[in-house]
């Protein structure tokens, strides 16, 4: 073969520079949208954040400042000098008035007496510190509380906890033996300090504990603690057999399961640190004059411009290579806030679009879901569907019904006997309203609630019920079923 040089024209795409960094946005949620503009600040001297305060005040306080300095230098110039001349210090700043009997300072300085988190483990040394136990004893509490789990009940077995104890002692040459019994009134010890039930085995001893606890003029104290020893009965839901095994009539049942819901099953739980998950909307929905109005959180609108003294110096300068940096620094700045400027449009386009399509359940919830997918939106904004999946990721919108992920207005398409479509999250919120309205005592099945479905227009099967029924976490019918 021989080699020959030649020109050929051919497409290719290819994505610049500025491209992929408003690709890279894009996809950003506020929270990483402000850390990325604080690196970009941060790195980029020709790119600066606009101040709320304005530069009115700023000039106002420099003239008073140069008005002063005048009134200084003419007096100071004078043949006599005035008796007060201003000084640099206030009194206040040299003495500091002390608090006295009769008048209290403006500003009182406090301790921070705040204290942080206390966990469960925590908790209970605590108290088993204030017990008199023998210095063995109190080696069985530390050691039974860090068996407890983050529900507070016991995580180990009586045996596994008498080893690890018998073999700190040995490790401490402790010629003492430790037994199985030691370990289990210790633990009694333990499940009756605040709070109660916490160190039990399973939830059964949790409640009696609990039950053992309370005053015993209780009403239904007895009741159901006579309950929780046909404890597997009243899990299962087998109410006939409770009521022919336990002796006590459907009122006296009732009162007990009653007195027994008041307790906490997890009595470790509220001990457990819970980070708050704060989102903040990026787009505002509102209600003006019949219409909905779809307007970005101004809030985490960044301000950002070019600075406009280095931007002066760049057209005054030459070609030298300081001067080139500062062109470069500034293309990159006006770069990036086109690219935030793009981001925000984009997010703008798709929210409304989205608005339109969702009055519905705007107007009455989740039943008035209509179905919709990214292609949908993609078309009508003429986007790709890539660049709407961008925008509708870690989004969220705010709206009179609370606050939501774009993405959760997005759902797949289940066919109606009319022949239209429904939303799965419209058929999930028809599920939700049909459990509810329900008689306890004659809970509806999955055939019974595609058959009532089907009579709203929606044909589902029984399958497809059960599976969304599954997924709003509502127990089957035989296990809502209620007798008392």
């Amino acid at each position: 073969m021989k080699l020959s040089v030649g020109l050929r024209v051919a497409n290719s795409l290819s994505l610049t520079p500025q491209l992929q960094q408003a690709i890279r946005l894009l996809q950003l949620s506020s929270l990483e949208l402000e850390q990325e503009i604080q690196i970009q600040l941060d790195s980029n001297p020709l790119l600066e954040q606009i101040e709320e305060q304005s530069n009115i005040e700023s000039l106002s306080s420099l003239e008073e400042q140069e008005h002063d300095h005048k009134d200084l230098t003419t007096e100071l110039n004078a043949n006599t000098l005035p008796n007060d001349l201003p000084v640099d210090t206030d009194w206040d700043d040299v003495y500091t008035h002390q608090p006295t009997s009769v008048g209290s300072p403006e500003y009182e300085e406090r301790e921070d007496n705040r204290q942080g988190h206390l966990g469960l483990k925590e908790h209970m040394l605590q108290q088993i510190n204030l017990l008199h136990f023998s210095q063995v004893d109190q080696l069985i509490a530390h050691c039974i509380v860090d068996s407890l789990d983050e529900k507070g009940f016991l995580d180990a077995e009586i045996t596994e906890i008498t080893a690890s104890v018998q073999h700190l002692l040995e490790s401490m040459d402790y010629d003492d033996e430790v037994e199985d019994d030691e370990v289990v009134a210790v633990l009694k010890h333990i499940q009756h300090l605040d709070p109660p039930g916490v160190g039990s085995r399973n939830l059964a001893e949790c409640l009696l504990v609990q039950l053992e606890s309370l005053p015993v003029q209780t009403a239904y104290r007895r009741e159901a603690i006579t309950l929780l020893n046909h404890y597997e009965l009243l899990i299962s839901n087998e109410l006939p057999k409770l009521v022919k095994q336990t002796g006590l009539n459907p009122e006296q049942l009732k009162c007990a399961v009653d007195l027994l819901k008041t307790l906490k099953a997890y009595p470790g739980m509220e001990f457990e640190e819970k980070d708050s998950d704060y989102q903040i909307p990026d787009v505002v929905v509102m209600r003006k004059s019949d219409h909905w109005q779809v307007q970005l959180n101004p809030d985490i609108m960044p301000k950002l411009r070019v600075n406009s003294f280095y931007a002066n110096m760049i057209k005054r300068a030459d070609q030298s290579s300081d001067n080139q940096y500062l062109r470069n620094q500034m293309l990159e700045a006006k770069n990036f806030i086109k690219s935030v400027d793009e981001r925000h449009k984009t997010l703008l386009k798709v929210a409304t679009c989205i608005v339109e399509h969702q009055k519905m359940f705007l107007e009455i919830g989740a039943e008035g879901m209509r179905p919709l997918v990214l292609r949908d939106i993609a078309e009508e904004v003429e986007l790709h569907e890539s660049t709407v999946s961008r925008v509708t990721t870690n989004k969220f919108m705010l709206t009179p019904r609370g606050l939501f992920e774009l993405k959760y207005f997005f759902s797949s398409h289940v066919a109606t006997t009319s022949g239209g479509e429904a939303s799965s999250i419209a058929i999930r919120a028809k599920i939700k309203k049909l459990v509810a309205e329900e008689n306890p005592r004659k809970p509806l099945s999955d055939n019974i609630i595609a058959n009532l479905l089907k009579e709203a227009g929606i044909d589902v099967a029984r399958r497809t019920v059960a599976k969304y029924r599954e997924s709003l976490h509502i127990p089957s019918s035989s296990e809502r079923k209620v007798l008392i």
